[in-house]
């Protein structure tokens, strides 16, 4: 007679949804708990979203300001003599830059040495408040792209007199909101009529803190020496790099060596590969705070493994695999931590969108950030679940109901 032998139980495979609502059994019955580990984790995506977005829509408000005021702004300055000491652009030189074929126009500045700026002659001499006083030739602003907020600009008439338009720190930092014909400031031993107040000068900064005066004022009231401390030009966009390699030469025919030549957008450049240095620190420390975060739901899910040692037991005793348990709960830690990702990439969101508004920057937040950081959150979250899974599958049913 054969023997049969008896038939093998095969477990039961639990589909996709009931995988998820088993795993979601801890969260719910510890809701306390849940939310205190997956704002750990939110807290480090939520460090890391602002940090890119703030970045990436400060990047796009320095696009936004080159698109607008244009590439081809070229600065040409005076540097050192063989000697180490300042250089001096000839007297000439603008009229020769202004020769050059693809130059569109050109305009200067001249630093008065010396002269101090004070709102009254009753404030001590040595509060000088970091004020510089600039002579400026009248077609400056529609080469530099300055716009006037207040008051109006100098011209032909006012240019020989002493009056003044102020930078926007300078004027911030003297106290004066408006232009008025009764406002004056005093400039060295000359008082000085405030005519106009200056928007910041997104490519020429150094101007928002000093005080424009005209160049034959500049010469006639406060004895400037006439020399140009820097040259503004504009050129056909497809002729800038030709432009600025013959710049130099042409400034100072006999000294070429002596003059520096840029483009306010290499500073530009310049500031955003320094912010994108401080992105990177700050992108370390939500790395930090994140890691923090899968500390706190590893904890989680060990303490809970221990706690529910009844419960482990009792689904082995109806026939659970340890695969069954260990993906309850890898599910547990992986649920955990996609709430607190998605809590955190929310949270920093809104956090980069009241910043950009409050700065009135446009809003951006790459897209690689947000799946960087959703997938960071459940990469952690697994790892911080592997350990307290396979303890718990490794619990057999009568250790785990008999264990108090």
């Amino acid at each position: 007679m054969a023997v049969v032998d008896p038939p093998r139980l095969v477990p039961a495979r639990m589909r996709v949804r009931d995988i998820v609502r088993v795993g979601g059994v801890g969260l719910r019955t510890r809701p306390t708990r849940a939310f205190l580990s997956a704002l750990g984790i939110a807290i480090g995506i939520a460090a890391m979203i602002a940090v890119v977005g703030i970045s990436a829509s400060s990047q796009a408000q320095l696009d936004r300001q080159l698109a607008a005021l244009g590439t081809n702004l070229l600065t040409v300055t005076p540097g050192q003599t063989m000697f180490g000491e300042d250089a001096k652009l000839p007297p000439e030189s603008e009229a020769m830059i202004g020769r050059i074929g693809p130059v569109t126009s050109v305009s200067a500045v001249g630093r008065v040495k010396g002269e101090k700026i004070y709102r009254t002659d009753k404030i001590p001499v040595v509060n000088t408040g970091g004020l510089a006083t600039y002579a400026a030739r009248v077609d400056l602003p529609a080469t530099i792209g300055a716009t006037v907020r207040n008051g109006t600009w100098l011209n032909g008439a006012t240019a020989r007199y002493p009056a003044v338009v102020l930078g926007a720190t300078a004027a911030e930092r003297l106290g004066i909101g408006r232009a008025d014909p009764d406002r004056q400031i005093l400039i060295g031993d000359v008082w000085f009529t405030v005519v106009g107040i200056l928007d910041p000068v997104a490519l020429a900064p150094e101007l928002d803190s000093g005080a424009l005066i005209g160049w034959e004022a500049a010469e006639s009231y406060l004895g400037f020496d006439g020399y140009a401390t820097v040259v503004f030009t504009r050129s056909d966009e497809d002729q800038v790099e030709n432009v600025r390699n013959v710049l130099a030469a042409t400034a100072n025919p006999q000294a070429a060596n002596e003059v520096d030549v840029s483009r306010p957008s290499d500073a530009l450049s310049a500031k955003r590969a320094a912010g994108a240095a401080f992105t990177g620190l700050l992108l370390g420390l939500g790395g930090v705070a994140l890691l923090v975060g899968g500390v706190g739901v590893a904890n989680t899910m060990v303490i809970s493994v221990l706690e529910r040692r009844a419960e482990i037991g009792l689904r082995r005793s109806l026939g659970a695999t340890r695969g069954q348990v260990r993906t309850q709960f890898l599910t547990e830690s992986l649920l955990l931590s996609a709430m607190g990702g998605v809590g955190g990439v929310l949270l920093g969101a809104a956090v980069t969108i009241g910043y950009s508004t409050f700065q009135d920057w446009p809003f951006s937040v790459p897209f690689w950030s947000v799946s960087g950081g959703l997938g960071a959150t459940l990469f952690i979250g697994g790892l911080a679940g592997l350990y307290p899974a396979i303890r718990a599958s490794r619990l057999s049913p009568t250790e785990a109901l008999t264990t108090p």
